[in-house]
């Protein structure tokens, strides 16, 4: 009677063992308990539910970029010296900032197209006492055209 207890004992022990090492990944407290991340071994569940709850907002481009692409296609097109650059960026960096201020306040769409309006004239009345007369004309004829793109150049686009 004896044997038949201690059989029964020795075998319950040994599933037990099987059970609960099965429970921490075979391995002990190495593959499962003790890693770090809780008590099962799957990272790749935390890290997906991580990118679900904060989406990445896109990067914001620097006002510096946007001003230095803008003064490589106007320094040729109205032969601007290195002063007249460096003006006409300052006057650039400094309205695309108060623009993006006037964006982010918290105003209605109406007030907020007012504004940027104004701001761009304002901008535009700096821009021109820069500029010589034949470059003014120049400029006008560049904010034309950047208003109303030429039709020639969506027709080539669609062929």
């Amino acid at each position: 009677m004896k044997t038949i207890q201690s059989v029964l004992v020795i075998t319950f022990v040994l599933l037990s063992v099987h059970t609960i090492s099965a429970q921490y990944g075979n391995g002990g407290y190495n593959n499962g308990y003790g890693n770090g991340n809780g008590y099962g071994g799957n990272r790749r569940m935390n890290s997906g539910m991580d990118q679900t709850r904060t989406p990445e907002k896109p990067k914001e481009i620097p006002v510096e970029v946007s001003v230095a692409k803008i003064m490589e296609t106007i320094k040729p097109e109205l032969n601007l010296d290195e002063l007249q650059v460096v003006a006409m960026s300052n006057i650039f960096i400094e309205s695309f900032r108060t623009q993006g201020m006037l964006l982010k306040a918290e105003t209605s769409q109406e007030d907020k197209i007012k504004n940027i309006e104004a701001l761009s004239e304002v901008t535009d009345r700096k821009l021109m006492a820069l500029l010589n007369e034949d470059q003014k004309e120049k400029f006008i004829i560049l904010k034309k055209e950047q208003k109303n793109p030429k039709k020639s150049k969506s027709k080539k686009k669609s062929k």
